[in-house]
């Protein structure tokens, strides 16, 4: 994985559950399960099967992930520890809000952890709720209105 002073290159797919269940789990397994502590129970369910998923990679090797649900909730967004910081989220959220667009949604909902509602609202998402706790971690709800 990269170092923090060269740049990646790297590609966004919209993928299936079906097709790349094991590359989307190599990122939120190791992000979620691991780093956050959230108990697997929580992560895995059965949206997974019908919503759109979202693959970032370096030369086929997962790095990122994140879920559309009906075309106007994006969730499980997730970029491994060794390569935040190299615009693998901003790329996720933008192709994820495009996919929304395209679909003819006009507001996106998502439910951020804190340390993530400065992320969020750079791309113009803003808060609807206050702190509550999903998953024994901090969050809010965020909207963008399209």
């Amino acid at each position: 994985m990269p170092s923090n002073f060269q740049a990646i290159n790297f590609q966004v797919m919209q993928v299936s559950w079906v097709n790349h269940a094991a590359q989307l789990m190599a990122v939120r397994e190791p992000v979620f399960i691991i780093e956050q502590q959230v108990d697997p129970i929580f992560e895995w369910d059965e949206i997974d099967a019908l919503a759109i998923h979202l693959l970032a990679s370096i030369d086929n090797q997962p790095i990122g992930c994140a879920r559309i649900i009906e075309h106007q909730k994006i969730g499980r967004m997730a970029v491994l520890k060794s390569c935040r910081g190299f615009g693998v989220g901003q790329a996720l959220l933008a192709k994820a809000i495009a996919i929304c667009q395209v679909h003819g949604s006009k507001v996106i909902n998502l439910t951020a952890q804190t340390h993530a509602i400065s992320f969020y609202k750079q791309a113009g998402f803003i808060e609807t709720s206050g702190i509550y706790q999903d998953a024994n971690i901090p969050h809010v709800d965020m909207q963008l209105i399209l």
